[in-house]
Parts: structure tokens; sequence; C-alpha cells
């Protein structure tokens, strides 16, 4: 089996809730934009070109995933899954790389806890604590697909790096 590269992205920066308003709905500000272009020019740099790119359908994650195609040269669909809804499981998660096993290269764009939890999870080690910044991108490399994963820490960047 082959080797998957799995980049895992944080939304950047995003608005305040609004009273009453929709947390899905809540958009990037233009700092959440900046931070995240410089992080994605930096991963370019590094070689990061994923083959497939699947995204929360909440409003701030599908603009970081926008970012990142634009950043990154990607040119194919989006593809936007609940698996990657705040409130989801990193075992649903799991089943949902495991789905686009041969893309090779996936970036996931989403929201905290579940992004660090989804990090512990595909490195065995539920209780290991991740800091999952606001526009971080994190690489993790599995290369089998059973129940249970079992992926390896490549390298963590955050925008206090990447910054211009």
């Amino acid at each position: 089996m082959a080797r998957m590269e799995l980049y895992i992205l944080r939304h950047g920066i995003a608005e305040d809730g609004q009273p009453g308003g929709r947390d899905a709905n809540r958009a990037l500000t233009p700092e959440g934009k900046r931070r995240l272009r410089d992080v994605l020019r930096l991963a370019a740099t590094a070689g990061v070109s994923p083959k497939c790119i699947l995204t929360s359908p909440y409003v701030r994650a599908v603009q970081t995933a926008q970012i990142a195609a634009e950043v990154l040269g990607h040119r194919s669909e989006l593809l936007r899954t609940e698996a990657l809804a705040p409130d989801s499981d990193p075992r649903t998660v799991w089943e949902e790389i495991r789905a686009h096993r041969s893309a090779g290269a996936l970036l996931m764009a989403g929201h905290e806890p579940l992004l660090s939890r989804m990090i512990a999870h595909l490195l065995g080690s539920p209780s290991l604590f991740v800091d999952m910044k606001k526009g971080a991108l994190v690489r993790v490399d599995v290369d089998q697909f059973g129940p249970e994963p079992h992926g390896v820490l490549k390298w963590m960047l955050v925008p206090k790096l990447a910054s211009s």
C-alpha cells in the first residue's frame, strides 16, 4: 500500500459570532486570510501539493480550503463533508480518509477541538494534546488503512513561523 500524506489545516481567524447568528456562518477575517496565505505559501515552497481537499461545510473552513486550493495550485473541486464539522469524531474522519486513500496527498480543513483529537488518533495516542493554532498546518503520513490508523507526525507549521 502506498503512503498517504495527510495535511490537516485549521481554519484561519474568523469573525466573532453574532447574537442569534449561526456559528456555521462565521467568515474569515482579513487578518485570518493573510495569515493563512503566509502559512500556505511556505507550505507550497516545501512541495505541499494535495490531490484532494476535504473541508468542513462551515463557511470559515470552506474559505480556508479555497485559499489552500488557490495558493497550492489545486484545481479539482473541494469536497465538503460533515465528517470535518466541529462536533464530529476522529473515527468518522478516519473513515473519510480511508475512502480517499488513493489520493496520495489529502488536505483537510476543519476546526478545533476535532483536529487536535484527530491528529492524536492518527498517531495512536488519544491522550496526546496537540496545540492547533488557527491557521496551523500539520503533516501526518500513513501507510496502512486498517480500522485503526498508524500515522507518523512529519511537521507542524504555525502562522507565527510563516508571517511575512
